[in-house]
């Protein structure tokens, strides 16, 4: 199985600037973990959604070109993988969202997303119990 492994890059595409079938793509093979073409027309097609294989090709391509997928060619076909963790690339969006709109401050983001409703004051606990315990298991 021949490979393109991407060289890592300090320099990222922006989340942001993705397309809406880039990021549903994306969220396919997130969700398979490895896709090809195929695997990817037959679950678009499943949720109603019909492209052209050379769509897809295309996005796939565009993908990797951006630094989100890598793949591996079996006899002659591309398996696609995702780069990075969707939490990782998600963890970079937030932080154009920071950036943009907070300043760079994760309070003023949390405390707009408690008073927005986005989240309740139970998930901020919760979340703030996990980075506590995640900070414990590090310093171990």
């Amino acid at each position: 199985m021949a490979s393109n492994v991407t060289e890592h890059r300090e320099e990222f595409h922006d989340p942001a600037e993705l397309g809406e079938l880039e990021r549903s793509i994306l969220h396919i093979v997130w969700r398979r973990a490895e896709v090809t073409a195929e695997d990817v027309r037959a679950s678009m097609e499943a949720n109603d959604r019909l492209l052209k294989d050379s769509t897809i090709r295309t996005v796939l391509r565009r993908l990797e070109e951006k630094g989100y997928l890598t793949h591996t060619v079996d006899q002659r076909t591309f398996v696609y993988r995702p780069v990075e963790a969707r939490r990782v690339v998600a963890g970079r969006a937030v932080k154009r969202i920071l950036d943009w709109f907070c300043d760079g401050s994760v309070e003023d983001l949390l405390v707009g997303m408690v008073d927005s409703k986005v989240l309740d004051r139970k998930q901020l606990q919760r979340l703030a119990d996990r980075i506590a315990a995640s900070k414990k298991e590090k310093q171990s």
